[in-house]
C-alpha cells in the first residue's frame, strides 16, 4: 500500500454515521490505502496536529447537539486555547448526516467544518450535508461527495494513480476471526454485567432492571397499544431528574434468533472468542467467551432494515449469478431507487433479505458477521416518572410500533415489541438500561410557571416534571394534552384530574377525533391567548413542546407567535424575535422525535 494514511473519525448516535465511516474506510482499502476508523471520543484530539488526511463523519442530535461519542472531542476542539494555525498540515473533509425536517439540520457538520477551517485545516471538498428526507435517502448526497473527495485525494497524491484498486466483488478481509471453543473450555454463561458500587450504569455496563408492571393504557378497541412500564432500579445508584432519558438495548425475538442460526447453520450453544485482524477493538458489549445465542439475540441487528453497505458486502459472497447481479444492483448508485422499492419502503429486515438470497447466505462465513450486521442500537425513552414521587422506580410510556406494508408479516418495532412481550409475572430476563441527561431543563425558581404542550406520548417527560414540581411545592403548572379520543387514549387522566382538583395543575385538552372538525393542541393554545400572554410576558413562564416532530412543533410555535401578536400587540417580526430570545434564554424548549 502507498499514499497517505487515512483516518476516518465519526460521531454517531444511532449507528448511521458509524456505518458511513466504515463505508469510507472500505473504499480506502479497495484503493489500497492504509486506513484507521474510530469514534471521535476514542481518539486523542491533541494528535490531530500530526495527521495528514482525515475524514470526519458526524450526525446532529437533539437541538443541534453533537452525538454522545463526540462530546469530549467537541469540547476540546472549541477551546479558546487551541492556536489558530494548529491544523495547517491537515487535509480534511466533513460529511454530515442529518434530517431537514429538524430546524438545526446538520448543524454539527457545518460548525465542525467552519472550526477546522479556522484552525488552518485545508478543506478538500465543501461540507457534505446528507438528508434523510431526500427521496433516495442520504446516499443522494454521500455518493457524489465521496467521488469528489477521492478525486481530490488523487490530485494530492499522484502516486495513487498507478495503484490498481481491488475489484468491487472481491471480499475484504474480516475485522475479526471467530475461534470456537471445545465443550470443556466453552461453558461460561452470558452474564449481565452488574455495575459495581463505584460506577454508574452506562452503555458499556447497563443496570439489569427488573420489570415490575407492563400495563396497557389505551382502550382495547384503540388501534394503538401504548404501555406504561415500571422498572425497579433499587440498588442501581441511578439518579435522574425531570427531562432525563432512559436508554434500553433490546433483544431480538426468539423466533428470529432460531431462524438466523438455521440459515447460517450455526449451533446457538457453541462458544467462541474473537480475535481482531487489524486495529479494531473487540466490542465491549460482548462477554468473553461468548455463545452464538448471546451474539445473535443481544448484539447483531438482524431485525433492522439493512443499509446499502449490507448489500455491498453480501454481494462479495454471491456465487449464484442471479443473486449476485441483484445484490450488485442494490449496491450501486444507479440501483438506489430499486433498493428503496425492495427494502426501505416495505421495511424489509436483514433477516428477510437473507431468506431471499439463500445461495449467498449459505456461502456467508461466520467471520464476516460483525462486518455485515451492525450492533443493536439502544433506544431512548423520556422518563415518565419522578424519583421524588416514586423512589427506586422508573416508568416509561411506550407506543408499541406495529404497522402493515406490502409484506405479508406486519412490521414491528424491535424495542417496543420486545418490552411489550415481557411479562413481569413470568420472571423474565432483566432489562438492561442506563440513564442520560435529557435536553429539557425545568426552572429551579418556584415562582416561574411552566407551560407544557405534550400531545400523545409527548406527555411522558411532562408527567415526570409535574410530579417533581408538585413534590417541591411548585404548583404553577399548565398542561396542554392532545390525543385522538377522550375515552381511548387519554393518558394519566385520573392523575391530571386529581392534580387539577388540588389546584396543582391547569389542564387543557384537545381530542382530535371526538367531533367533526379536528381539534389539536395548537388550537387550544390560541384559544387561551390572554392567559398565556400573562404567563409568558408578566410571570416569565417557560414554554415546553414535546412529541412527534412532523407538523406539531411548528404548528404550536406558530400558535404561540399568534398569541404574542394578538395579546401583546407585537408585529410578526417582533413575535419571531421574542421567541428567538426565549429560546436562547432556555424559556422555550423542545424535545421532538420522528
Amino acid at each position: 500500500m502507498s499514499g497517505p494514511v487515512l483516518l476516518v473519525l465519526y460521531g454517531s448516535q444511532t449507528g448511521t454515521a458509524q456505518d458511513t465511516a466504515h463505508r469510507v474506510a472500505r473504499q480506502a482499502q479497495r484503493r489500497r490505502l492504509k486506513v484507521r476508523v474510530m469514534p471521535l471520543d476514542r481518539y486523542d484530539p491533541a494528535q490531530l496536529i500530526s495527521e495528514v488526511l482525515v475524514v470526519f463523519v458526524c450526525s446532529t442530535t437533539g437541538q443541534g447537539d453533537p452525538p454522545d461519542n463526540m462530546k469530549t472531542f467537541w469540547r476540546f476542539l472549541f477551546r479558546k486555547s487551541v492556536p489558530a494555525g494548529a491544523l495547517n498540515r491537515l487535509d480534511c473533509a466533513v460529511l454530515g448526516l442529518g434530517d431537514s425536517s429538524y430546524p438545526k439540520f446538520n448543524f454539527v457538520a457545518k460548525k465542525l467544518h467552519k472550526r477546522l477551517e479556522q484552525l488552518g485545516g485545508t478543506m478538500l471538498v465543501p461540507v457534505g450535508l446528507a438528508d434523510d428526507q431526500h427521496d433516495l435517502g442520504p446516499d443522494a448526497v454521500i455518493d457524489p461527495w465521496l467521488s469528489l473527495f477521492w478525486e481530490k485525494v488523487l490530485v494530492l497524491n499522484p502516486s495513487l494513480a498507478d495503484v490498481v484498486p481491488l475489484r468491487e466483488d472481491e471480499p475484504l478481509p474480516p475485522s475479526f476471526t471467530f475461534h470456537f471453543l471445545d465443550a470443556e473450555t466453552k461453558r461460561t454463561t452470558d452474564p449481565a454485567r452488574v455495575p459495581s458500587d463505584r460506577t454508574a450504569p452506562s452503555e458499556s455496563c447497563p443496570f439489569p432492571a427488573r420489570m415490575l408492571s407492563n400495563r396497557r393504557v389505551t382502550h382495547p378497541s384503540h388501534f394503538q397499544d401504548v404501555r406504561l412500564i415500571e422498572f425497579d432500579i433499587s440498588g442501581s445508584g441511578i439518579e435522574f431528574a425531570a427531562g432525563d432519558i432512559v436508554m434500553i438495548r433490546p433483544h431480538n425475538a426468539a423466533a428470529d434468533v432460531r431462524l438466523f442460526c438455521q440459515l447460517l447453520r450455526l449451533d446457538p450453544e457453541s462458544s467462541f472468542t474473537l480475535k481482531p485482524t487489524g486495529n479494531a477493538a473487540v466490542p465491549a458489549g460482548l462477554p468473553e467467551p461468548c455463545t452464538v445465542h448471546h451474539l445473535v439475540e443481544r448484539y447483531l441487528d438482524i431485525a433492522a432494515v439493512p443499509r446499502r453497505s449490507f448489500f455491498e458486502l453480501l454481494s462479495t459472497f454471491a456465487t449464484d449469478e442471479r443473486e449476485r447481479d441483484k445484490l450488485m444492483e442494490f449496491s450501486s448508485a444507479a440501483g438506489q431507487e430499486e433498493l428503496h422499492g425492495y427494502c426501505n419502503r416495505p421495511r424489509r429486515t436483514a433477516l428477510e433479505v437473507l431468506t431471499d438470497f439463500p445461495q449467498t447466505t449459505s456461502e456467508l462465513g461466520v467471520d464476516h458477521l460483525l462486518d455485515l450486521f451492525p450492533e443493536i442500537q439502544p433506544r431512548s425513552f423520556s422518563i415518565a416518572s419522578s424519583l421524588k414521587a416514586h423512589p427506586d422506580r422508573l416508568q416509561i410510556l411506550v407506543a408499541v410500533v406495529r404497522y402493515q406494508t406490502k409484506l405479508y408479516r406486519p412490521r414491528r418495532g424491535l424495542c417496543s415489541s420486545w418490552l411489550a412481550s415481557l411479562d413481569p409475572q413470568q420472571g423474565q430476563v432483566p432489562v438492561p438500561l442506563w440513564v442520560k441527561k435529557g435536553t429539557l431543563r425545568f426552572p429551579k425558581d418556584s415562582s416561574i410557571p411552566v407551560i407544557l404542550v405534550g400531545p400523545g406520548t409527548g406527555v411522558a417527560p411532562f408527567r415526570s416534571a409535574i410530579q417533581e414540581r408538585v413534590s417541591e411545592g411548585k404548583t404553577d403548572n399548565v398542561l396542554f394534552f392532545g390525543c385522538r379520543s377522550e375515552s381511548k387514549d387519554f393518558y394519566f387522566r385520573s392523575e391530571w384530574e386529581d392534580l387539577t382538583e388540588a389546584g396543582h395543575l391547569l389542564l387543557f385538552t384537545a381530542f382530535s377525533r371526538d367531533q367533526e372538525e379536528k381539534v389539536y393542541v395548537q388550537h387550544r393554545v390560541k384559544e387561551n391567548a390572554a392567559l398565556l400572554w400573562n404567563l409568558v410576558a408578566q410571570k416569565k413562564a417557560c414554554f415546553y413542546i414535546a412529541g412527534n416532530s412532523k407538523q406539531m412543533p411548528a404548528a404550536v410555535s406558530d400558535a404561540l407567535k399568534d398569541v404574542l401578536q394578538q395579546e401583546g400587540g407585537l408585529s410578526a417580526a417582533e413575535a419571531e424575535e421574542m421567541l428567538a430570545v426565549m429560546e436562547k434564554m432556555g424559556r422555550l424548549q423542545q424535545e421532538t422525535w420522528s
